[in-house]
């Protein structure tokens, strides 16, 4: 038996693999060097968990600090005694790997070959699991075996499960073994042996949750182990482990719908509501003994957030686990007081700590709305200004911010906030007011305020609105220009991410709220509007302007100061995008112009990852073949969008005349008429897309669906009816006569071939020549030719 301390200390594995045969002397000084420095770094893992972060924290948050010091020294510290791994055992696995490896094993054999070797691992899962060189052989054998073979090492290893799961090595075998259980769920009959497994480690694991939640390894197992009970699929899983600060950003500010892991998310498969539950409960309780340490350790922290998450959509447990985790008092929570002023004012400083500031974010995110409101009013009301100064403290502001419920609570952060955009800016904290301007157009209220408030934050009255779009696009660079009034752009620039996003939200304000935004960016100048088309943030700003609500003529005062450079941008991955928005908004000849410079390019363009499907939406090869057809399917396009616009657009739309797709007058368009209005004009274009249809009932059919899909009223259905099937007659007609003319030119080239060889032949009679066989079309022109 040989003592291990620390489990991804690599001391035991190095030693276990190499016998004094294989290990030559001059490795001994080697190997003794190496232990000493291992001995070293298990003395700094150690002192690291001691360490205190840099920056200036409260006297609470230091005092959580030494808690949470205290209560993990002695897990870092605690001695696992294991068993070396036998050579026979590491030469068994290593030729375990080489069969994987070198060969294709057969999916039934392979089941048998992992059955079988996770049979040799009874009574050392701990010992192989932890070691370097096996475990990605494990994690294997874990992926390929039968759902009994699986949860048989499960169970065996039940009792080390956590130390398995804190061990560097180990964690990603108990990960492995916890995707294979969500696999394998779908069985027939596998679900009541997988929740007598998981019980069992649950169990184990409740034994050590406090060093499983602080260990950077094991919070991570502790966190699938939970997605895995709520019945989240796998690819979920791991989307849940790696949500990405864009992702989070994108949702704020709306430009992506939130993701829901709640009762209410979609895909889940069946869970084990129960193990949750005790799992939870479990947590709570350890939350209960320090809180303050909990709260502010950076893993146990995931793991609190990952909870919250999963239990989205269920009011009545998050009104129970969310005042706990704020430091509410069970007496109170039960009386329905769950914030009192003591309670106040311990949260408030803990909101700089880093690890608090994030598990705050996601109580705002899932909070039901009348506990979202009170710690709205109690803790941040009268605050908002002074928090979001703070850099941890501006993320939750954002947070808030972007989970307002209603235009009132919008109301109290532009009372707080909407004075301070010019500071705010100023210092950094772009990000809150990127939130506030999201929150405004989603509740619609204060939008014209707001743009007021951000136009003033980047120029003065005495300067020109043209300065505007190009302030807030390098909006970094212009705060920190100590002259402010003689700030110029440089070209080459990166372009500011938030001053993008913040862009975009403004253009998809009504029209008569951002006519000083619509004017500067008609304003730029070729050379510029050029460079912000090549930028990937710049091209989604122009594409918003497309997509706004400003004028057709305003949209094609900026749309020419790109003719003679679409070939270049199509070239571009991201300006591709914006290629594509310019030819939808474009009229037909600029249509035409972009077509053309597409064409010019078209060899270097089709080699390019965006470029095939580029062409084909343009429909270059037609405008090469066959330009007039090409025209006429653009105008025939255009008008069936008009009517369709004109006869079953919603009353907000009518009202916003062809703005609402086409560009046009102001008016507030309703967003969810804006994407029914959206889903007909795809459904229309793919009626009328230049293709081979089989016949012209398929494409009647499928317009039909499409007008009962779309909720159209029985007195326009005739109407609609009408206006699609001329389009797609016209369409059918256009197939028609190139299918024809197709047709035409392979029977004349098949004639010209057979001609040529009847030409050639001979028969055994010299004077015997037979005359070529001409095809129908030149018998028919002969015959024509005859009085």
């Amino acid at each position: 038996m040989v003592p291990m301390v620390g489990f991804g200390s690599k001391s035991l594995l190095e030693n276990c693999h190499m016998s004094k045969e294989n290990f030559p002397k001059q490795g001994e000084r080697k190997k003794d060097k190496n232990r000493r420095r291992r001995k070293e770094c298990i003395r700094f893992n150690a002192d690291r968990l001691t360490e205190i972060p840099s920056g200036r924290l409260t006297d609470k948050i230091l005092k959580a600090q030494k808690s949470s010091k205290h209560l993990r020294a002695p897990v870092a510290q605690t001695l696992i005694v294991r068993k070396q791994v036998d050579p026979e055992t590491i030469k068994y696995f290593s030729e375990i790997a080489n069969l994987f490896e070198g060969t294709t094993v057969d999916l039934e054999d392979r089941s048998v070959v992992c059955g079988n070797a996770l049979e040799e691992t009874r009574g050392k899962e701990l010992e192989l699991a932890t070691d370097y060189i096996i475990s990605p052989t494990l994690q294997i054998l874990l992926d390929g075996c039968d759902v009994d073979h699986l949860c048989g090492f499960l169970q065996s290893s039940a009792k080390e499960f956590p130390h398995i799961a804190m061990d560097k090595s180990g964690s990603h075998v108990a990960e492995t073994a916890l995707r294979s259980l969500a696999v394998h769920i779908q069985d027939e009959g596998a679900y009541s042996v997988i929740e007598s497994t998981l019980n069992k480690i649950c169990q184990e694991i409740m034994l050590n949750l406090a060093s499983v939640m602080y260990s950077q390894y094991g919070s991570h197992v502790l966190r699938s182990l939970l997605c895995l009970c709520k019945g989240l699929p796998l690819y979920s899983i791991e989307e849940f482990h790696v949500t990405k600060s864009s992702s989070i950003l994108a949702e704020r500010l709306n430009f992506k719908s939130t993701q829901s892991f709640g009762n209410k998310g979609p895909h889940l498969q069946q869970g084990f509501p129960d193990l949750l539950r005790y799992i939870i409960a479990e947590l709570l309780k350890c939350a209960r003994g320090d809180i303050a340490t909990l709260l502010v350790d950076k893993y146990s922290s995931f793991v609190l957030q990952t909870a919250l998450r999963l239990l989205a959509g269920d009011d009545q447990e998050l009104m129970h686990v969310i005042p706990i985790l704020l430091g509410c008092s069970e007496k109170n929570i039960v009386e329905g007081k769950f914030l009192e002023a003591i309670v106040v004012q311990d949260i408030l400083p803990m909101l700089k700590d880093t690890a608090y500031s994030h598990l705050m974010e996601v109580i705002l995110e899932v909070a039901p709305e009348n506990l979202y409101n009170e710690i709205l009013t109690k803790v941040f009301k009268t605050s908002l200004f002074e928090i979001s100064y703070d850099h941890c403290g501006s993320f939750v502001v954002q947070a808030l911010v972007s989970s307002a419920r209603c235009q009132d609570q919008i109301a109290l952060f532009w009372e707080e906030l909407g004075s301070k955009f010019k500071e705010l800016l100023g210092i950094g904290r772009s990000g809150v007011v990127a939130s506030l301007l999201a929150a405004s157009q989603k509740l619609h209220t204060h939008e014209n305020k707001c743009c007021q408030a951000l136009a003033s934050a980047v120029y003065s009255g005495s300067e020109p609105p043209s300065c505007i779009v190009p302030r807030i696009l390098f909006l970094e660079s212009y705060f920190s220009c100590e002259d402010k009034s003689n700030w110029s752009w440089e070209m080459g620039d990166k372009m500011h991410v938030l001053g993008c996003l913040m862009l975009q939200t403004v253009f998809r304000y009504p029209s008569e709220f951002i006519q000083p935004f619509v004017t500067s960016i008609t304003s730029l100048e070729a050379d510029h509007v050029l460079e912000v088309a090549k930028d990937a943030g710049g091209g989604r700003v122009i594409e918003a302007f497309l997509s706004s609500n400003a004028s057709v003529k305003q949209k094609r005062r900026l749309l020419v100061k790109l003719r003679g450079h679409f070939g270049e941008l199509s070239l571009h991955p991201s300006s591709s995008f914006t290629v594509e928005k310019c030819f939808t908004a474009s009229n037909a000849s600029l249509k035409e112009a972009i077509a053309s410079e597409l064409l010019d390019v078209r060899t270097a363009l089709s080699k390019t990852k965006q470029g095939p499907h580029l062409l084909r939406k343009l429909d270059v090869d037609g405008f090469a073949t066959r330009p007039d057809q090409w025209r006429l399917r653009q105008t025939s396009k255009r008008s069936a969008y008009k009517e369709f616009v004109d006869a079953f657009g919603s009353n907000d739309t009518k009202s916003s005349g062809s703005n609402s797709i086409f560009g046009g007058s102001s008016g507030h368009c309703h967003l969810k008429s804006l994407k029914t209005l959206k889903n007909m004009k795809k459904e229309i274009e793919q009626c009328l897309a230049y293709s081979n249809a089989p016949s012209s009932v398929s494409q009647f059919s499928t317009a039909a669906s499409s007008i009962t899909r779309f909720g159209v009223s029985k007195h326009g259905h005739e109407k609609a009816d009408r206006i699609v099937r001329e389009s797609v007659e016209l369409d059918m007609n256009n197939n028609a006569m190139r299918i024809r003319g197709q047709k035409r030119k392979e029977k004349m080239k098949t004639d010209v071939i057979g001609n040529s060889a009847a030409a050639n032949k001979t028969t055994e009679n010299a004077g015997d020549i037979r005359r070529p066989f001409l095809s129908p079309i030149v018998e028919e022109k002969k015959r024509r030719k005859v009085p």
